[in-house]
């Protein structure tokens, strides 16, 4: 009963999308640039400054491949989501590197177990 009552407290939303396959080097995770990092000229060097860091330090410690999916879809408002979904070193055996993604959403309280 007690569990019963636990599930009745979640919220569970599905949304289907799109993802991309594809590799990146690991250590440029960091290299993107931000609409705060064009508010100004100062942001826009301390972000090529962070970018100038992340190139030197894949190239002192060398570069390793990681696999990412870049997943879309379409939240219930209408507005485009997009993120990084890490699939780790070694390309997942999909004959296609544009696969359909389900995203499962779960919404609890922090103090519930699941």
């Amino acid at each position: 009963m007690e569990n019963e009552d636990k599930e009745k407290e979640k919220s569970i939303g599905i949304f289907n999308g799109s993802a991309k396959v594809g590799e990146i080097l690991s250590g440029f995770t960091q290299v993107a640039i931000t609409p705060q990092d064009m508010t100004s000229p100062i942001a826009l060097q301390m972000a090529l400054s962070r970018i100038y860091e992340a190139m030197t330090k894949v190239a002192e410690t060398g570069p390793k491949k990681k696999f990412i999916a870049e997943v879309r879809f379409t939240d219930s408002m209408g507005n485009p989501v997009v993120f990084a979904l890490d699939l780790g070193e070694q390309m997942p055996h999909f004959s296609s590197n544009e696969v359909k993604a389900r995203i499962l959403v779960e919404l609890f309280e922090e103090n519930q177990n699941i």
